[in-house]
C-alpha cells in the first residue's frame, strides 16, 4: 500500500466489519465501519473519506440505494459495492449508478487489497490529471538573479514543514505561484491545492466559498455546496488577498485555524478538515492590524513564516529569462514558429519599470509575438511599451473622460464618468475594494458589479 487513506466500511454482518477493519489497519489505512445504509450517508456527508466499501443486501436500504444517495449528495469518494448473492444485473446496475468495482462474498483479503490500491490509485491519478488540465497555461517560477535566489531558499527551508507562509508581494508578481511551489515541495504535495481570492468574492458569499452549505440553507441554495476547506482536505489551501477579507470572516476563519473544524451553513455540526493554509496580500498586514481592519489574532495565526516577493523591476536579471519561458510558452500554445527577441529588445525592456510586473510582461510578450515576423526588434519594444514612466489608474480615467466630446451621447458620456470615478476611487484606495465601495457609498457586491458593468478588470488593476 502507498499512501494512507481513510476509509468507510458499511455493512451488516458484525463479523465482516471487523475482519475488513484488521485487514485495512495492518497495512496502514484508516478503517470506519458502520452497519447501516442511513448512518453511512450521514457518516460521508460529516467527513472526507478516500474510499467507500458496502455491501449490497442490507435492512432497511440496501447499498445500491446508499450508492445513489451518495452520488445525488455529491460525494465524490469512489464507492467499491460487494456482495453474496451478486450476479450479473447486479453488477452491471452498481456500475451505472458509479459504483467503481464490484466483489464477490466471500472475499479474498488479497484481491481486496489489491482492488483497493487500484481504486485509491485511480482516485490520484484523476485529481493530478485535473491538476495538470488546471495548470496547463499558466506560468511557472522562473528566475536566475540573486534576489530570487534568496527567495526559493527560503521556500525550501519552510515548504516541508506544516508552518503557515504568508506571501507578500505586489499584483502580478507571482505570488499563487510561489503557493503553488510550497505545495509541490511539500509533504502533501499528492492532496489537492485549492485557490480562493478573498477579494474577488462578495461579503455575503465568502462563507459559503469557504465553508459550504447545505442545500437550502439560504435563498439559492439550490444543491449541496462543498466549501475550499472540505475540497482542500489533506492538501493546501491558498487564500490569496487575505488583506481583503471582511471582519466578520476573519473571527471564523480563526476558529477554523484553531480547532481544525468547518461548519456548513445550514449543516448544525462541524466537519474535521486536514489543511495547510497559506496566504497572500499586496498590503501591509501590520498597517491593517494597527488601523484595526485586520484582528490582531489572526494576523499571528497566518503570518508564522512571511516571504517577500520582488517586483519585476527590482530583479531585472530575470527578464531575459522570464522572455525566453513566456516566448516559448505562448508559441507552443497558439502553434505559432518560435521567433527570437533581439539583444537591444531585451535591454529594452529591463529598462521599462513594469507596473504590472510579471503578468504584465508576459502579455507584452504575448503581444510583441503577434506583431513580429522573423524577430522581436527594439522598435516594436517601444512602440508596445509606454514611452515614458507608466500611467496610473487615476491618470488613464482622466484621460478617458477628458476624450468625450460634445457629439457624445448623454449614455455614453454617464458610462464614461462613471468609469473614470471609480478608476480613480481604486487608485487613490490603492486597488482596496472594500475601501473603495465605501468611499462610493455602495455596498461591496454592488461595486463589483458596477465594474462589470464598466469593463473594469480588478484581478489585473
Amino acid at each position: 500500500m502507498s499512501a494512507k487513506a481513510k476509509i468507510l466500511i458499511v455493512d451488516d454482518d458484525a463479523n465482516t466489519l471487523a475482519s475488513l477493519s484488521r485487514a485495512f489497519r495492518l497495512v496502514g489505512h484508516e478503517a470506519i465501519v458502520c452497519d447501516n445504509a442511513a448512518r453511512a450517508l450521514e457518516l460521508a456527508l460529516s467527513q472526507p473519506f478516500d474510499l467507500i466499501l458496502s455491501d449490497v443486501v442490507m435492512p432497511r436500504r440496501d447499498g445500491l440505494l446508499l450508492l445513489e444517495d451518495l452520488k445525488s449528495a455529491g460525494v465524490s469518494a469512489p464507492v467499491v459495492m460487494m456482495s453474496g448473492q451478486a450476479h450479473i444485473e447486479m453488477a452491471i446496475r452498481a456500475t451505472r449508478l458509479g459504483a467503481l468495482d464490484f466483489l464477490e462474498k466471500p472475499l479474498s483479503t488479497d484481491k481486496l487489497l489489491v482492488t483497493v490500491e487500484n481504486a485509491l490509485k485511480i482516485t490520484r491519478l484523476e485529481t493530478e490529471n485535473r491538476d495538470l488540465r488546471n495548470r496547463v497555461g499558466k506560468h511557472t517560477l522562473v528566475f536566475g538573479g540573486e534576489m530570487m535566489r534568496r527567495v526559493m531558499a527560503q521556500i525550501e527551508r519552510v515548504a516541508a514543514s506544516e508552518s503557515r507562509v504568508c506571501i507578500y508581494g505586489e499584483t502580478g508578481t507571482g505570488k499563487e505561484l510561489v503557493a503553488r511551489t510550497l505545495h509541490e515541495k511539500s509533504q502533501r504535495c499528492n492532496g489537492p491545492f485549492v485557490t480562493l481570492n478573498c477579494a474577488a468574492v462578495p461579503a455575503e458569499l465568502i462563507e459559503s466559498e469557504l465553508f459550504g452549505h447545505e442545500k437550502g440553507s439560504f435563498t439559492g441554495a439550490a444543491q449541496r455546496h462543498i466549501g475550499k476547506f472540505e475540497q482542500a482536505h489533506r492538501g493546501t489551501l491558498f487564500l490569496d488577498e487575505i488583506g481583503d477579507m471582511p471582519t466578520a470572516m476573519q473571527a471564523k476563519l480563526l476558529r477554523v485555524l484553531e480547532e481544525g473544524e468547518v461548519e456548513r451553513i445550514g449543516a448544525g455540526k462541524p466537519t474535521s478538515v486536514d489543511v495547510r493554509v497559506i496566504v497572500a496580500t499586496h498590503r501591509n498586514l501590520e498597517e491593517l492590524v494597527d488601523a484595526g481592519a485586520f484582528r490582531r489574532d489572526l494576523y499571528h495565526r497566518v503570518v508564522v513564516f512571511p516571504v517577500q516577493l520582488p517586483p519585476l523591476r527590482q530583479r531585472r536579471e530575470d527578464l531575459p529569462l522570464l522572455v525566453e519561458h513566456f516566448a516559448r510558452q505562448v508559441s507552443v500554445q497558439n502553434g505559432w514558429k518560435p521567433v527570437p527577441f533581439s539583444t537591444a529588445a531585451i535591454e529594452a525592456l529591463q529598462e521599462y519599470a513594469w507596473p504590472g510586473n510579471i503578468r504584465e510582461l508576459r502579455n507584452v510578450v504575448e503581444r510583441l509575438l503577434l506583431l513580429a515576423d522573423s524577430e522581436v526588434d527594439v522598435d516594436a519594444v517601444r512602440m508596445a511599451l509606454p514611452a515614458s514612466r507608466p500611467v496610473t489608474k487615476g491618470q488613464e480615467a482622466g484621460m478617458e473622460a477628458a476624450s468625450i466630446t460634445g457629439e457624445t451621447p448623454l449614455a455614453q458620456r454617464v458610462t464614461a464618468f462613471e468609469r473614470a470615478t471609480v478608476l480613480a476611487e481604486l487608485e487613490r484606495h490603492h486597488r482596496h475594494v472594500t475601501q473603495t465601495a465605501k468611499a462610493l457609498g455602495l455596498e461591496r457586491s454592488h461595486l463589483y458589479k458596477k465594474c462589470q458593468q464598466l469593463g473594469i478588470d480588478l484581478q489585473n488593476l
